[in-house]
């Protein structure tokens, strides 16, 4: 599995004209899955995403974690990120999940991270969604577990 994970001090996200998810200070998190993922890469993606120290502590540094500062998550489900451009100009997306692979790992990671007790919104799998962020930093990172 592969997360972007985005520190915002907002994001939404939008499908049809109507929002269907935001959040205030924490992660925006695109999660991808190829053919490989389980339940437990998902687990430790999760921990992972939770226990990371991404945000500024009180001198200033990159320390603290969306646990230690009540962080909130957004999960937006990302095929595109298996994209493969290796040849030619147009992706392939074999590296992707199906969508009856991808759909319930998405939502397993999610409920990982509602176990920290912290707030979790998501978009709508395979929906058009268009997403609003404010990137605080800007910090970005690309996690990817096997």
């Amino acid at each position: 599995m592969r997360a972007l994970i985005q520190r915002v001090s907002q994001a939404s996200v939008e499908v049809s004209g109507t929002t269907v998810g935001s959040i205030s200070k924490g992660l925006l998190i695109f999660v991808g899955v190829t053919h490989s993922d389980t339940e437990v890469i998902a687990e430790k993606l999760a921990k992972k995403v939770i226990s990371i120290r991404i945000f500024e502590d009180s001198s200033g540094q990159m320390n603290a974690s969306s646990e230690e500062v009540g962080g909130e998550f957004l999960v937006i489900s990302q095929f595109t990120l298996y994209g493969n451009i290796d040849r030619g100009r147009r992706p392939s997306w074999t590296a992707a999940a199906r969508p009856e692979q991808a759909e319930p790992l998405i939502a397993f990671f999610t409920r990982c991270l509602e176990s920290s007790g912290l707030k979790v919104e998501t978009g709508i799998f395979q929906s058009d969604m268009d997403v609003q962020l404010i990137n605080e930093g800007p910090a970005t990172l690309m996690i990817e577990i096997d």
